[in-house]
């Protein structure tokens, strides 16, 4: 069984044995930062082709309220900037944020700019438990020489990376899981967390899962009706996922679905049906994966 609503998905959580789901993939950005980020959705149809209205458009507070409500034990509120000279001041704001809501782990990002290794290294120190890199929104190279310290520094602190680099929703300038690859060909003891699990290119992330052993797959978006309109799953996904079901990690993307947070946990249930999957994989996803990745 599946959730069937929101109101439904703590007693589901309980029923696996889990005492609470952990998200690797949530956000929470500055006021201005967030309605402007909103403001883009609100014009999805000119973006996309398709409508993309906002599910939980509420205050701050009560979008931490809400997944407290479903049962987040915790979570990874991610940030990313989109020019120079705004990740340090995005770091700290996160900074701040995550230290007043006791789910939400210390995140942070990075920029290709002077000075990003720096920020990085002082993220690290401060017990930063995960990194957001957005290479479609932030329109820069990830091999640009002014990473390649950053990279090296989270690699070697074994912090994973959510990286959004593959195509989907648009593809972009330097978007790509093959260019990416560049990146884990300098550093590949980079912890990757492929964002939307590399969607559109399935196939190139099983890939690059299989060639470097700290690569992972999040389930942002992954299989829902929505995203299954415009960028489907392979037929074989459950048969493909069910081989490296310690490597899959539950992300969702709240606040900024157009759907329930019970969608995204319905369409993982869905993959579990498959009989090499069932419970065993769903607590994987769900919440050990997760914990190990943050180390919690």
């Amino acid at each position: 069984m599946a959730p069937g609503s929101d109101a439904d998905v703590p007693a589901w959580v309980s029923a696996l044995g889990l005492d609470g789901l952990v998200d690797l993939h949530v956000h929470f950005l500055p006021e201005p930062v967030l309605r402007k980020v909103w403001a883009y959705f609100d014009e999805a149809e000119t973006h996309y082709g398709v409508p993309w209205p906002v599910h939980y458009r509420t205050p701050q507070e009560e979008r931490v309220e809400t997944l407290r409500a479903l049962g987040v034990s915790a979570f990874a509120p991610l940030v990313y900037p989109h020019k120079p000279g705004m990740a340090e001041w995005l770091n700290g704001w996160v900074r701040e944020f995550a230290d007043g809501v006791p789910e939400a782990v210390r995140t942070a990002t990075l920029y290709p700019e002077p000075g990003a290794a720096s920020y990085v290294e002082e993220a690290l120190r401060a017990d930063v438990r995960c990194f957001k890199a957005h290479v479609q929104v932030g329109a820069y190279d990830p091999r640009d020489e002014l990473l390649d310290d950053a990279w090296g520094a989270i690699a070697d602190a074994g912090v994973p990376a959510v990286v959004h680099c593959g195509h989907g929703p648009l593809r972009g300038k330097h978007t790509g899981l093959d260019l990416f690859e560049q990146v884990l060909v300098r550093h590949p003891r980079l912890t990757l967390v492929l964002a939307h699990a590399g969607m559109p290119e399935y196939d190139e992330a099983f890939d690059l899962v299989a060639r470097y052993p700290r690569v992972y797959l999040d389930t942002t978006m992954v299989g829902v009706p929505f995203t299954e309109k415009m960028m489907p799953l392979p037929p074989d996904w459950s048969a493909r996922i069910a081989g490296i079901a310690d490597r899959v990690v539950l992300g969702t993307d709240f606040p900024n679905i157009p759907y329930s947070y019970a969608t995204q946990l319905e369409a993982i249930a869905g993959w579990a049906a498959d009989d090499r999957l069932g419970a065993p994989f769903l607590r994987a996803v769900l919440q050990d994966n997760g914990r190990a990745l943050l180390r919690l």
